[in-house]
């Protein structure tokens, strides 16, 4: 079971940023990253990377969105830039382990206009 701890959510105006924080307790040598899920909504996958920094983004974010991986402190961060309102969402970090998908809790970001 690996445990994942999310941080860094919060309330911010439009145009405003926020910097989410995943920690792992052990090295993660698969892909890690974000997804968010919206009220009413399903949830949506926003970006990922690999061990190596690959990056990858949901066409939303693009742009606006930065993922970035320090792998000696095993944990994951997501810069989010330009907040828009419909950014609005509980923010779930994940990382693949093998076969395995492992979820953080969940950490409310909430864009105001």
């Amino acid at each position: 079971q690996v445990q994942l701890v999310e941080s860094g959510g919060g309330l911010v105006q439009a145009g405003g940023s926020l910097r989410l924080s995943c920690a792992a307790p052990t090295s993660i040598f698969g892909i890690m990253g974000w997804y968010r899920q919206a009220p009413g909504e399903q949830r949506d996958f926003v970006t990922f990377i690999t061990r190596d920094g690959s990056t990858n983004y949901a066409d939303s974010v693009k742009g606006r969105f930065t993922i970035s991986r320090d792998n000696a402190k095993n944990t994951v961060y997501l810069q989010m830039n330009s907040l828009k309102p419909e950014d609005t969402a509980v923010y779930y970090c994940y990382a693949r382990v093998g076969l395995k998908v492992y979820w953080g809790q969940g950490t409310q970001v909430t864009v105001s206009s």
